[in-house]
Order: C-alpha cells, then sequence, then structure tokens
C-alpha cells in the first residue's frame, strides 16, 4: 500500500507512517545481531522504495558505526530535501570525563561527532536519549536550544521518562522562550502499556508526537521468541538479548501473545503484523519505530498498515494486560 504520512505532533513536519529504526545496522562487534555495513543497504532501499522517510539512530549504536552506514546509505539513495534524520545523545561515547551525559559540554561536543558521522549540515529530530540525573534541566535544555539556534538541529525530543519529568521540561522550555521537545520516544506495545497511564494524555495535551520503541516486544509479539529465560531462542538477539528478561516477565505476558495470536489467525496475517498494527491504531501515536533484520520483517512492517482491527479485536488482545509497576521499565529520575 502506498505509505502516508503524517504530522510530528503540532508540528509541520511530514514523517512516514512508520519510522525505521537503524540500531540494527553499524557493527557487529557492538551486538552480534547487529547486521554490517555491506548487509545494510538492502534495507535501506526497500524502506526508501515504499516511501519510508523517517529513519532514527543515536550515536551510541554501534558506538557511532551506526549513524555512519545510516548517513552513507541515505545520501547514497535518498533525497535529504524529503527525509527526516533522527539521531539521540546521552549514554558515554568513550570512558573519559565529559564523554556521556547531557551537561552542555558533552550535548554540544555529541552533536558535532553525530552530524559528522551522518554527514549532514543539520540533525533534523535530537532526542535526549535518557535524562542525566547530574545535570540540571535548564542547563541541558539551554544547550539544546543553542543547537536549534544555531540551525545545526531542527526539532527536538525526548525519550523514557515520567510524565511528571516530561511534563518539567516542556514548562521549563516555555517559560525561557527555549525550543520546545516535539516528540517522545517512549517503551510502548501490548506488552508494556504504563505510558497509557499519563505520557500519552499528556503527550496528546501538549501535542507531543510519540514514535515507540520496541512496538513488538522485542519479538516477543511477533511469534519469533520462546518463553522469557528459555536459552532455546532461535534467533541470534533472542538467545543474547538480555534486556529482554527485565522488560517482559509479566504472568500475564503468555495470555497476551495467546491473544494476539488467535486474533492473527482469523485475519490470516502474521501475528507482527496485527501487533505493529494495533500499535498504529493508537491516535496518539506518530509512528512506530521498526527494527529489522530480515527484509521479510520489513516486509511485515509495511504490510501492518493495511491491518484493520476491529474494536472486538482490540478488546481481545488488551484485556488479559496486567498493570506493572512503573520501576519495572527501568525509567530513571530527574534528579538523583
Amino acid at each position: 500500500m502506498p505509505m502516508d504520512y503524517v504530522r510530528l505532533g503540532n508540528t509541520g513536519l511530514q514523517v512516514s507512517e512508520l519510522c525505521f529504526g537503524c540500531m540494527s545496522f553499524g557493527s557487529s562487534d557492538w551486538r552480534p545481531w547487529v547486521l554490517d555495513p555491506g548487509d545494510a543497504e538492502p534495507f535501506f532501499t526497500r524502506a526508501l522504495d515504499v516511501g519510508i522517510n523517517f529513519f532514527d539512530t543515536a550515536n551510541i549504536y554501534s558506538n557511532g558505526a551506526s549513524e555512519e552506514v545510516t548517513g552513507e546509505l541515505l545520501r547514497r539513495h535518498g533525497n535529504r530535501d524529503e527525509l527526516v534524520i533522527a539521531t539521540k545523545v546521552h549514554f558515554p561515547m568513550g570512558t573519559g570525563p565529559n564523554t556521556g551525559g547531557l551537561s552542555r559540554k558533552h550535548v554540544e561536543q555529541a552533536c558535532e561527532a553525530s552530524l559528522r558521522r551522518l554527514g549532514v549540515d543539520t540533525i533534523d529530530l535530537y532526542q535526549i536519549h535518557r535524562l542525566d540525573p547530574h545535570t540540571p534541566p535548564e542547563e541541558m535544555l539551554a544547550a539544546l536550544d543553542s543547537l536549534v539556534q544555531k540551525g545545526k538541529v531542527r526539532y527536538l525530543g525526548g525519550s523514557s521518562m515520567y510524565a511528571w519529568e516530561f511534563s518539567k521540561l516542556l514548562s521549563l522550555s516555555e517559560q525561557n522562550g527555549w525550543a520546545r521537545m516535539v516528540a517522545m520516544q517512549d517503551h510502548y506495545n501490548l506488552l508494556a502499556r504504563e505510558e497509557e497511564r499519563e505520557m500519552h494524555p499528556l503527550c496528546a495535551y501538549e501535542g507531543v508526537g510519540v514514535i515507540p520503541w520496541s512496538p513488538l516486544a522485542r519479538g516477543h509479539l511477533a511469534g519469533t521468541r520462546k518463553a522469557v529465560g528459555d536459552e532455546s531462542n532461535e534467533t541470534t538477539r533472542g538467545q543474547t538479548d538480555g534486556l529482554d528478561r527485565h522488560l517482559y516477565t509479566a504472568d500475564s505476558d503468555a495470555a497476551i501473545l495467546d491473544a494476539v495470536r488467535a486474533v492473527a489467525e482469523r485475519h490470516e496475517r502474521p501475528m507482527a503484523q496485527v501487533a505493529l498494527a494495533w500499535v498504529s491504531s493508537k491516535p496518539v501515536v506518530t509512528a512506530p519505530i521498526i527494527g529489522v533484520t530480515k527484509l521479510a520483517q520489513l516486509d511485515d512492517a509495511i504490510a501492518s498498515l493495511d491491518v484493520e482491527l476491529t474494536e472486538a479485536d482490540i478488546a481481545e488482545m488488551e484485556s488479559p494486560y496486567v498493570p506493572r509497576r512503573s520501576n519495572e521499565l527501568g525509567r530513571p529520575s530527574l534528579r538523583p
């Protein structure tokens, strides 16, 4: 189906209904499931061919190699004027002082380094990957605003924090006349719905676009993994990830997977298409971030845009969910 474009929150920026996550491309030395540069090109050409114009990476992915691969392949195959390139800053890029966090020094240095690796003059969407409890939020926000004023960054965004923290950042920016964050990259899928409590209503009220990470729960909702903790998982990521065992351990997970499987069978669709269609059906969601290491996974993501779920389908998949304690998601606090 033709790719549609939507506004990112209340901005005039038009992005595709799917955001192409580039964490999967860079160096297998960083993570064994990451594809090396020579294997990445078919994924980018396929994404561009179907009209995806929204690409998300981070400086920490493959220690910078993901930005290099993303920039090179988009220059080679894309039209820069149409593309929306997003990256992130926070995690340490070295072992010495001032190589991580959100101090003015690191934010400015990291932005310059990302610009060089991506090979662009301006980053379309620059996001804080996590909050830094050791840097005053005013310092961080002023540094981000200066990047916008200098033309090095067009839009700002955040990721994985509590709603009260995000509300404070939006308020501080408004009070000081600084550029506000227009996007929230949060953890959201059928196995992790805590953001529906406060973050998503806040984003809807403030006109902030939501671009969820891990919309397939690191493969669980695609049916590619067995039970959490089962070492017989077939995929390389399933065997080596580790983080999924922290994120997806609720007793209700198995019942949710069974419900997704049942709905998928009725629609005669793969589980991945149905689970992604559920995320995309939420009005607050701008575009789920899809991470793929096989072309068939990308095709499933594209096909998910054509899946029409009924209210009964949605209720069936949502009903087994049991609320989690928010600290199970590992979101940091603004202060120590």
